[in-house]
Formats: structure tokens, sequence, C-alpha cells
């Protein structure tokens, strides 16, 4: 059955692209989930450890007028959350600021 279905769909794979992209650890990865009603989270994993993530997370702050936090997780290292939906704010800031080399670096997920 396996072999009918690697001939017919021509041997295409769709999540081993997904496991060579969670392997590489130079993305940035700006992901937004939702919370209650219209309330919603951003998170931004992956920036560089040479960045000090609380300047990074105050000049968010500043610049997006929201509030947020760093969490650390066991499995993801260092997470930025922010309120809102800031995913193409946190894109356009990371450009224009430079933290980012390639402004193809950063994958935005969500809705």
């Amino acid at each position: 059955m396996t072999d009918e279905f690697e001939n017919i769909a021509g041997g295409f794979d769709p999540f081993a692209d997904a496991e060579s992209e969670s392997e590489s650890q130079n993305y940035i990865h700006v992901r937004v989930q939702q919370r209650n009603g219209r309330k919603s989270l951003t998170t931004v994993q992956g920036i560089e450890g040479s960045f000090d993530y609380k300047k990074v997370l105050k000049a968010f702050k500043k610049e997006f007028c929201c509030n947020g936090t760093v969490v650390e997780d066991p499995e993801l290292g260092k997470v930025i959350q922010l309120q809102g939906d800031q995913r193409k704010n946190v894109h356009t800031f990371l450009v224009t600021e430079k933290i980012v080399k390639n402004k193809d670096l950063i994958k935005i997920h969500g809705f």
C-alpha cells in the first residue's frame, strides 16, 4: 500500500522540509497565539544569544506600545512574548535595526 501511495504522490514527503527546518537554529520564528476572545499573543524565538533579550524586549515594548516578557523554555530557550498581534511590526523592526542579517531568515507563522 505504501508503494502505491509513493507512486501516486510522487514520493513527496510533506514533513521532510519541517524536519530539516527544526534542525537549523539560525531562523527567527515569529508566531501568534490566540488567547480568549480578540486577545492574542506574539512569540519571538531564535534571536542570537549575543543580543541581550531584556534590551530587545524593552525596544519592542517602547516601539509597539505593548507589554511583554522573556520566558525561559527548556526546549526552545529564551522566547519573547508580546501582547497583541505584532508579527509585521516585529519583522520590520528586526530588519531595520539589523538584528537579523537577511530578511529571509525570519519565518512568520500564524493564521
